[in-house]
Protein backbone atom coordinates (compact mmCIF):
# COMPACT_ATOMS: atom_id res chain seq x y z
CA UNK A 1 0.00 0.00 0.00
CA UNK A 2 1.31 3.67 -1.38
CA UNK A 3 2.05 5.93 1.45
CA UNK A 4 0.45 8.67 0.26
CA UNK A 5 -1.81 10.74 2.30
CA UNK A 6 -5.80 9.28 2.30
CA UNK A 7 -9.37 10.83 2.70
CA UNK A 8 -11.59 8.85 4.86
CA UNK A 9 -15.03 9.43 4.41
CA UNK A 10 -16.77 7.81 6.68
CA UNK A 11 -15.24 8.91 10.79
CA UNK A 12 -17.86 9.55 13.57
CA UNK A 13 -17.17 11.60 17.09
CA UNK A 14 -18.77 11.57 20.22
CA UNK A 15 -20.26 7.74 21.57
CA UNK A 16 -22.10 4.83 20.27
CA UNK A 17 -25.31 4.59 22.30
CA UNK A 18 -25.34 0.90 22.83
CA UNK A 19 -21.55 0.46 23.96
CA UNK A 20 -17.98 1.99 24.32
CA UNK A 21 -15.32 1.90 21.58
CA UNK A 22 -12.04 1.88 21.58
CA UNK A 23 -11.00 5.59 19.81
CA UNK A 24 -14.45 7.11 20.65
CA UNK A 25 -12.14 9.70 22.04
CA UNK A 26 -11.25 12.11 20.16
CA UNK A 27 -7.59 12.68 20.64
CA UNK A 28 -7.47 9.15 20.39
CA UNK A 29 -9.39 8.82 16.92
CA UNK A 30 -7.12 11.51 15.52
CA UNK A 31 -4.01 10.05 16.54
CA UNK A 32 -5.31 6.74 14.71
CA UNK A 33 -6.06 8.31 11.46
CA UNK A 34 -2.78 10.19 11.57
CA UNK A 35 -0.80 7.19 12.20
CA UNK A 36 -2.54 5.28 8.79
CA UNK A 37 -1.50 8.63 6.72
CA UNK A 38 -5.12 10.24 6.65
CA UNK A 39 -4.91 13.87 5.92
CA UNK A 40 -8.71 14.79 6.10
CA UNK A 41 -11.81 12.75 7.94
CA UNK A 42 -15.49 13.26 6.99
CA UNK A 43 -17.03 12.83 10.71
CA UNK A 44 -20.69 13.05 11.79
CA UNK A 45 -21.46 12.44 15.27
CA UNK A 46 -23.10 9.42 16.75
CA UNK A 47 -25.24 11.41 19.26
CA UNK A 48 -27.32 11.67 16.22
CA UNK A 49 -28.61 8.32 15.59
CA UNK A 50 -30.36 9.48 19.04
CA UNK A 51 -30.86 12.50 20.20
CA UNK A 52 -33.54 15.01 19.48
CA UNK A 53 -31.80 17.86 19.48
CA UNK A 54 -29.75 17.70 16.66
CA UNK A 55 -28.90 21.18 16.75
CA UNK A 56 -26.92 20.86 19.82
CA UNK A 57 -25.11 17.62 18.30
CA UNK A 58 -23.87 19.34 15.63
CA UNK A 59 -22.63 22.84 17.23
CA UNK A 60 -20.40 19.98 19.23
CA UNK A 61 -19.95 17.95 16.39
CA UNK A 62 -18.46 21.27 14.68
CA UNK A 63 -16.62 22.51 17.77
CA UNK A 64 -15.18 19.42 18.40
CA UNK A 65 -14.09 19.09 14.98
CA UNK A 66 -12.13 22.46 15.89
CA UNK A 67 -10.57 21.73 18.37
CA UNK A 68 -9.27 18.12 17.53
CA UNK A 69 -6.83 17.33 14.77
CA UNK A 70 -5.79 20.64 13.16
CA UNK A 71 -7.44 20.84 10.41
CA UNK A 72 -8.24 17.01 9.87
CA UNK A 73 -11.32 16.46 10.82
CA UNK A 74 -13.99 18.01 8.35
CA UNK A 75 -18.01 18.05 10.14
CA UNK A 76 -20.69 17.02 8.18
CA UNK A 77 -23.72 17.57 10.68
CA UNK A 78 -27.21 15.89 10.66
CA UNK A 79 -30.42 16.86 9.86
CA UNK A 80 -34.00 14.93 10.12
CA UNK A 81 -36.20 16.33 7.21
CA UNK A 82 -39.04 14.17 9.03
CA UNK A 83 -38.78 17.72 11.66
CA UNK A 84 -40.68 20.55 11.28
CA UNK A 85 -37.12 22.71 11.70
CA UNK A 86 -34.79 20.95 9.87
CA UNK A 87 -34.51 23.70 6.84
CA UNK A 88 -33.32 26.23 9.52
CA UNK A 89 -30.95 23.17 11.15
CA UNK A 90 -29.61 22.96 7.26
CA UNK A 91 -28.88 26.52 7.49
CA UNK A 92 -26.82 26.70 10.16
CA UNK A 93 -24.81 23.58 8.70
CA UNK A 94 -24.35 25.34 6.00
CA UNK A 95 -23.71 29.01 7.01
CA UNK A 96 -23.14 29.11 10.98
CA UNK A 97 -20.57 25.89 10.80
CA UNK A 98 -19.18 25.78 7.02
CA UNK A 99 -20.11 22.30 6.67
CA UNK A 100 -20.15 21.17 3.38
CA UNK A 101 -22.18 18.52 3.62
CA UNK A 102 -24.54 16.28 5.94
CA UNK A 103 -25.20 12.97 7.01
CA UNK A 104 -28.51 11.35 6.17
CA UNK A 105 -29.66 8.39 8.80
CA UNK A 106 -33.34 7.64 7.56
CA UNK A 107 -33.01 4.18 9.32
CA UNK A 108 -32.94 5.69 11.95
CA UNK A 109 -35.07 9.32 11.89
CA UNK A 110 -38.42 7.13 10.22
CA UNK A 111 -38.65 7.72 6.75
CA UNK A 112 -37.65 6.19 3.60
CA UNK A 113 -36.33 7.83 0.20
CA UNK A 114 -39.17 7.59 -1.84
CA UNK A 115 -40.74 10.32 0.78
CA UNK A 116 -41.21 13.74 0.03
CA UNK A 117 -38.82 14.63 3.36
CA UNK A 118 -36.08 13.06 1.44
CA UNK A 119 -37.14 14.74 -1.97
CA UNK A 120 -36.89 17.98 -0.34
CA UNK A 121 -33.80 18.26 1.53
CA UNK A 122 -32.28 16.17 -0.96
CA UNK A 123 -32.71 19.32 -3.38
CA UNK A 124 -32.32 22.03 -0.66
CA UNK A 125 -28.73 20.88 0.19
CA UNK A 126 -27.99 20.55 -3.41
CA UNK A 127 -29.04 24.34 -4.17
CA UNK A 128 -26.45 24.62 -0.95
CA UNK A 129 -23.92 22.76 -2.85
CA UNK A 130 -23.89 20.34 -0.05
CA UNK A 131 -22.86 16.73 0.14
CA UNK A 132 -25.55 14.41 1.03
CA UNK A 133 -24.12 11.10 2.75
CA UNK A 134 -26.93 8.82 3.12
CA UNK A 135 -25.92 5.82 5.78
CA UNK A 136 -27.56 2.30 4.54
CA UNK A 137 -26.45 0.43 7.50
CA UNK A 138 -25.66 1.07 10.71
CA UNK A 139 -24.96 -2.31 12.11
CA UNK A 140 -25.71 -5.68 11.63
CA UNK A 141 -29.18 -7.03 12.41
CA UNK A 142 -27.89 -9.83 14.50
CA UNK A 143 -25.98 -7.81 17.11
CA UNK A 144 -28.95 -4.76 17.44
CA UNK A 145 -30.08 -3.59 20.47
CA UNK A 146 -33.21 -5.75 21.04
CA UNK A 147 -35.34 -2.72 21.76
CA UNK A 148 -33.51 -0.47 18.77
CA UNK A 149 -33.85 -1.92 15.62
CA UNK A 150 -33.62 0.31 12.81
CA UNK A 151 -33.36 -1.46 9.29
CA UNK A 152 -31.54 -1.00 6.59
CA UNK A 153 -32.79 1.54 4.28
CA UNK A 154 -33.95 0.59 0.65
CA UNK A 155 -31.99 2.63 -1.86
CA UNK A 156 -34.23 1.60 -4.77
CA UNK A 157 -36.32 4.17 -3.76
CA UNK A 158 -33.56 6.69 -3.88
CA UNK A 159 -33.12 6.24 -7.58
CA UNK A 160 -35.70 8.67 -8.97
CA UNK A 161 -35.16 11.94 -6.45
CA UNK A 162 -31.44 11.83 -7.25
CA UNK A 163 -32.32 11.52 -10.99
CA UNK A 164 -34.56 14.36 -10.82
CA UNK A 165 -31.90 16.87 -8.90
CA UNK A 166 -29.51 18.09 -11.26
CA UNK A 167 -26.47 18.41 -9.56
CA UNK A 168 -27.02 16.33 -6.18
CA UNK A 169 -23.68 15.11 -5.05
CA UNK A 170 -24.48 11.62 -3.47
CA UNK A 171 -22.62 8.76 -1.42
CA UNK A 172 -23.84 5.98 0.56
CA UNK A 173 -22.07 4.72 3.54
CA UNK A 174 -21.91 1.68 4.84
CA UNK A 175 -23.16 0.84 1.22
CA UNK A 176 -23.16 -3.57 1.34
CA UNK A 177 -24.58 -6.95 -0.30
CA UNK A 178 -27.75 -5.42 -0.02
CA UNK A 179 -27.66 -3.50 -2.64
CA UNK A 180 -26.90 -5.45 -5.37
CA UNK A 181 -24.78 -4.33 -8.60
CA UNK A 182 -27.38 -3.79 -11.05
CA UNK A 183 -29.38 -1.28 -8.66
CA UNK A 184 -26.02 0.08 -8.10
CA UNK A 185 -25.44 0.54 -11.67
CA UNK A 186 -28.86 2.25 -11.03
CA UNK A 187 -28.09 5.02 -8.87
CA UNK A 188 -24.61 5.70 -10.31
CA UNK A 189 -26.62 6.42 -13.58
CA UNK A 190 -29.33 8.83 -12.22
CA UNK A 191 -26.03 10.97 -10.94
CA UNK A 192 -23.12 11.49 -9.18
CA UNK A 193 -23.25 9.05 -6.32
CA UNK A 194 -20.56 7.65 -4.73
CA UNK A 195 -20.23 4.52 -2.43
CA UNK A 196 -17.57 4.10 0.47
CA UNK A 197 -16.04 0.43 1.59
CA UNK A 198 -16.79 0.03 5.18
CA UNK A 199 -19.13 -2.71 4.53
CA UNK A 200 -17.93 -4.42 1.92
CA UNK A 201 -17.22 -7.88 2.94
CA UNK A 202 -16.38 -11.38 1.66
CA UNK A 203 -12.96 -12.38 -0.60
CA UNK A 204 -11.93 -10.18 -2.99
CA UNK A 205 -15.02 -7.54 -2.21
CA UNK A 206 -13.14 -4.76 -3.31
CA UNK A 207 -12.51 -6.31 -6.24
CA UNK A 208 -15.99 -7.29 -7.20
CA UNK A 209 -17.26 -3.82 -6.36
CA UNK A 210 -15.24 -1.94 -8.57
CA UNK A 211 -16.17 -4.45 -11.54
CA UNK A 212 -19.93 -4.16 -11.01
CA UNK A 213 -19.48 -0.09 -10.69
CA UNK A 214 -17.41 2.92 -12.06
CA UNK A 215 -13.83 2.50 -9.79
CA UNK A 216 -14.19 6.20 -10.09
CA UNK A 217 -17.37 6.36 -7.66
CA UNK A 218 -15.73 4.46 -4.89
CA UNK A 219 -14.51 6.18 -2.19
CA UNK A 220 -12.18 4.83 1.37
CA UNK A 221 -14.36 5.22 4.07
CA UNK A 222 -13.51 3.24 7.29
CA UNK A 223 -16.65 3.38 9.85
CA UNK A 224 -13.96 3.66 12.48
CA UNK A 225 -14.12 3.88 15.46
CA UNK A 226 -17.24 1.37 14.94
CA UNK A 227 -14.99 -0.98 12.66
CA UNK A 228 -11.23 -1.38 13.25
CA UNK A 229 -9.52 1.37 10.68
CA UNK A 230 -6.65 -0.72 9.79
CA UNK A 231 -9.63 -3.18 8.18
CA UNK A 232 -10.72 -0.91 5.71
CA UNK A 233 -6.92 0.16 4.79
CA UNK A 234 -6.35 -3.72 4.19
CA UNK A 235 -9.07 -4.23 1.88
CA UNK A 236 -7.63 -1.67 -0.35
CA UNK A 237 -3.83 -3.22 0.16
CA UNK A 238 -4.91 -6.87 -0.49
CA UNK A 239 -7.79 -5.88 -3.73
CA UNK A 240 -6.30 -6.26 -7.47
CA UNK A 241 -6.17 -2.72 -7.64
CA UNK A 242 -3.93 -0.55 -10.17
CA UNK A 243 -1.76 2.07 -8.89
CA UNK A 244 -4.27 4.71 -9.92
CA UNK A 245 -6.95 3.09 -8.85
CA UNK A 246 -5.82 2.48 -5.73
CA UNK A 247 -5.10 6.12 -5.23
CA UNK A 248 -8.68 7.64 -6.11
CA UNK A 249 -9.84 5.23 -3.90
CA UNK A 250 -7.73 6.36 -0.87
CA UNK A 251 -8.27 10.10 -2.22
CA UNK A 252 -9.19 11.10 -5.84
CA UNK A 253 -12.82 10.19 -6.21
CA UNK A 254 -13.24 12.14 -2.29
CA UNK A 255 -11.33 14.87 -3.53
CA UNK A 256 -13.88 15.17 -6.94
CA UNK A 257 -16.87 14.47 -4.54
CA UNK A 258 -16.27 17.56 -2.80
CA UNK A 259 -15.16 19.36 -5.34
CA UNK A 260 -12.91 21.84 -3.72
CA UNK A 261 -10.06 19.33 -2.86
CA UNK A 262 -10.42 19.33 0.88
Amino acid sequence: MADYDKIDTNVYLSRYPFRRLPGDEPAELVGKLRRGGVERAWAGSFDALLHRDLATVNRRLSDDCRRFGNGLLVPFGSVNPAMPDWQEELRRCHEDYRMPGIRLLPGYHGYKLGDKAFVDILGAATRRRMIVQIVVSSEDERTQHPMVRPVDVSVAAGVDPIRSTPGARVQLLNHNHRTPADLAKKLMAAGEVYVDIAMVENTHGLDTLVKAIPPERVAFGSYYPFYYWESAALKVKEAALLGPQELAIFRGNARRLMGDGR
